[in-house]
């Protein structure tokens, strides 16, 4: 569930409301009217074993990356327009 709040009763209440965030309350802060953020508590990283990451990564397919680049270039445009 979460609570929705202003942006000045963010700027007003920044204490109480990081602690109810802190508890697992997600807010939205709403900016005239507008939702504009979610304020949710982070969730803790996971630790993967070094061990896990290399056998997964020997049974991943190998990838030629000269075609994988060519692939790319032919679907996205890199030029910067002014």
């Amino acid at each position: 569930m979460y609570r929705t709040i202003t942006q000045r009763e963010l700027r007003n209440e920044s204490a109480a409301v990081l602690r109810e965030v802190q508890a697992g309350q997600t807010i939205i802060v709403t900016r005239n009217g507008v939702p504009v953020a979610e304020l949710r508590q982070i969730q803790p990283r996971r630790f993967v074993p070094r061990a896990v990451i290399a056998k997964t990564a020997a049974r991943a397919p190998r990838i030629d990356a000269d075609r994988f680049r060519a692939d790319l270039d032919a679907v996205i445009d890199q030029s910067v327009d002014d």
